[in-house]
């Protein structure tokens, strides 16, 4: 049996083309999966057009982020059954803890990076690299928890020990601003949301945020809306010089996670309010498979949904990148 796949043979979304490879059988403890959902990140256009750093193995596939059906299973596969609902892991290596690196070769041990990714009809991976998706979402809700999702919940629950009246400032409407958002306000945060789209407002009202700002003068409009306390929790979805913005938004001892490069790939801001303020500064690459799994019994309790911006077909893939450029409201998603 053949898979349809998207693969590139070179660097650049011009390369990118439908083509098949032969389905693995599932052996041992791999795991031969129907992919049902494929959840876009800004990372896999980043990949698509310059590699992000990753040695890319041609013909490459794209993607880091599924949902499907185990339709085999290998002799030794033990935490899964045929029929079973899974979502992949975004570091198949990283169980708990730390990734996999080193000071001079930091982790990039990734789907749709190191590792190939999942825009392929079927997948035959070890059981090591999914955990089970949520019951209570579709297989296309369930794709956008690998990395938006999880990198949310990482940052303000697993590193940032959110609690009840906490203010999370959230930057964006993106797939990890709208997780952050939802997961902020079911912990009892108060949240402020930036945006340079002040049409977003009223969805993102919708959605429970206390307050929305624009993004410029945003350090100001925080100082005013909190009495001049700032912070406690700033997702800084930016990168670049708005690190330095974020440094003198957080309220002190609060806590800034580092997730976004839209600004550049160089961080800048001023010392006197890292020194005086002595905030935690967190650099958030997702997550380890355990606190995904810990994000599905969540999801399911909290009965959370997630915010899909557009679905597209499998062969529809440029269409959907070009749409994830657009700055999309949640969610752009691959349904096969």
């Amino acid at each position: 049996m053949n898979s349809k796949q998207w693969t590139i043979d070179d660097i650049g979304p011009k390369n990118l083309k439908i083509s098949e490879a032969r389905v693995e059988e599932a052996r041992g403890n791999n795991l031969l999966i129907r992919t049902e959902a494929v959840s876009l990140n800004s990372r896999d256009r980043l990949v698509l057009e310059r590699g992000m750093g990753s040695l890319l193995k041609f013909p490459f596939v794209p993607g880091s982020d599924m949902a499907g059906l185990v339709e085999a299973v290998g002799e030794a596969v033990t935490r899964f059954k045929p029929g079973d609902r899974v979502i992949s892991t975004f570091a198949p290596d990283r169980i708990e803890g730390h990734g996999i690196g080193s000071a001079r070769n930091p982790p990039l041990r990734t789907r749709g990076g190191v590792y190939p990714g999942v825009l392929s009809e079927y997948v035959t991976l070890p059981e090591s690299w999914f955990v089970r998706a949520p019951a209570t979402l579709d297989a296309g809700e369930a794709s956008t928890l690998p990395a938006s999702g999880l990198t949310a919940c990482f940052a303000l629950v697993e590193n940032g020990k959110l609690k009840a009246g906490d203010i999370v400032v959230v930057q964006g409407t993106g797939g990890v601003a709208l997780f952050a958002l939802q997961i902020a306000k079911a912990h009892g945060a108060t949240v402020i949301v930036t945006s340079g789209s002040p049409e977003k407002s009223e969805r993102v009202m919708r959605l429970g945020a206390d307050h929305f700002i624009d993004r410029e003068g945003w350090v100001e409009s925080v100082y005013q809306l909190t009495g001049d306390y700032g912070a406690d929790h700033i997702l800084e979805l930016t990168g670049g010089a708005n690190v330095g913005e974020a440094l003198r938004a957080v309220a002190v001892g609060g806590h800034i996670s580092v997730i976004g490069m839209f600004g550049g790939e160089t961080i800048s801001g001023p010392i006197l309010p890292l020194l005086l303020k002595t905030p935690v500064i967190y650099g958030v690459s997702v997550g380890h498979r355990r606190a995904l799994e810990d994000l599905v019994k969540a999801v399911d309790r909290m009965k959370l949904k997630p915010v899909i911006d557009s679905r597209y077909r499998f062969e529809a893939l440029p269409d959907a990148l070009e749409r994830l450029g657009q700055g999309p409201f949640g969610k752009v998603v691959i349904e096969i």
